[in-house]
């Protein structure tokens, strides 16, 4: 029997089958996916193979190909990877620009992922209600140049006030979607929006710290009208993984633009003469801040941004 995993809590799983039907299922062995260390064998997302036990209890025997996955490096020492979500057709990268602030490297980290797994991204800046002050309205135009400069999609919305809530629930239409971000960003305030029956648990933003708090423990998969919604846990950093550092600028759109037009096949963007992507951004056509992050990437050994 076929299923989906639409629930992942440590060991145990929740499968829903072709017919609809929900098991609580385990691994049987020591089920591994070829030449993957990760954390999690399976993840959400994944379509299994099972074997019922009884009504409601199940057996994974196998895990299917995946089309895609979205990976970063696990948080613990062990150098494996931890995949959040597998299979998904686009992901809304939550950010918030205060209470609290995504910083702009972790959003480019994981957009090198998406990028890297041909996962598409949309950035959606929660809590636009706050941005009321002049400076926090030149920093939503900076960050609109970056990134739609970049070539994502934005979309400004407000879970508490309902603000193009409407946009995120027509998109996710027909499709698997993963929400993803920082804690504190409103991952899940926007699910309950879009969703309200779902009443899935929120926190309020740590005044002391402007952090986030880890409201949403595990990764799970909700049905809202024709498609589907993974709510996950806020991750801090986002750590790359199993990327050949001379590709890492094809997984910024406009480097890799760019990149075309340099003298040396062999660039790497950073100290070579005439190269097209060091003019870009002297010339504003790549952001500074791209550019930067881009580096930063070749220049980290990636151990400390684990977390």
């Amino acid at each position: 029997m076929i299923g989906l995993i639409v629930k992942h809590t440590g060991s145990n799983y929740t499968v829903r089958s072709d017919d609809g039907l929900l098991y609580n299922a385990t691994v049987r062995g020591k089920l591994r996916l070829k030449d993957m260390k990760t954390t999690n064998p399976i993840a959400v997302g994944d379509r299994v193979i099972i074997s019922p036990v009884s009504e409601k209890e199940a057996v994974i025997t196998e895990v299917q190909p995946r089309k895609n996955y979205i990976i970063r490096r696990s948080s613990n020492l062990s150098r494996q990877a931890h995949i959040l979500a597998a299979n998904v057709d686009r992901v809304f990268l939550v950010v918030t620009l205060t209470l609290p602030e995504t910083r702009y490297e972790f959003i480019d980290r994981f957009l090198v992922t998406a990028e890297a797994y041909k996962i598409p991204v949309w950035i959606v800046i929660n809590k636009i209600d706050l941005l009321d002050t002049k400076a926090l309205q030149e920093e939503l135009e900076y960050f609109h140049r970056v990134y739609s400069g970049a070539g994502y999609e934005i979309v400004e919305v407000s879970a508490l006030k309902n603000i193009n809530i409407d946009i995120i629930k027509s998109e996710i239409q027909g499709k698997i979607t993963l929400f993803s971000g920082n804690s504190g960003v409103g991952k899940s305030a926007i699910i309950n929006r879009i969703a309200p029956g779902l009443d899935l648990k929120t926190s309020a933003i740590s005044k002391a710290h402007n952090k986030g708090t880890h409201t949403t423990t595990f990764y799970e998969m909700f049905e809202v009208g024709e498609g589907f919604v993974i709510d996950s846990p806020g991750i801090k950093g986002f750590g790359l993984i199993d990327m050949d550092k001379t590709e890492i600028y094809h997984f910024f759109p406009e480097i890799f633009k760019f990149a075309a037009d340099c003298r040396f096949g062999m660039c790497s963007h950073t100290h070579e003469p005439e190269c097209a992507v060091k003019k870009a951004v002297k010339q504003g056509d790549i952001s500074e801040s791209r550019y930067l992050s881009y580096l930063k990437i070749l220049e980290d050994d990636n151990d400390k941004y684990r977390r």
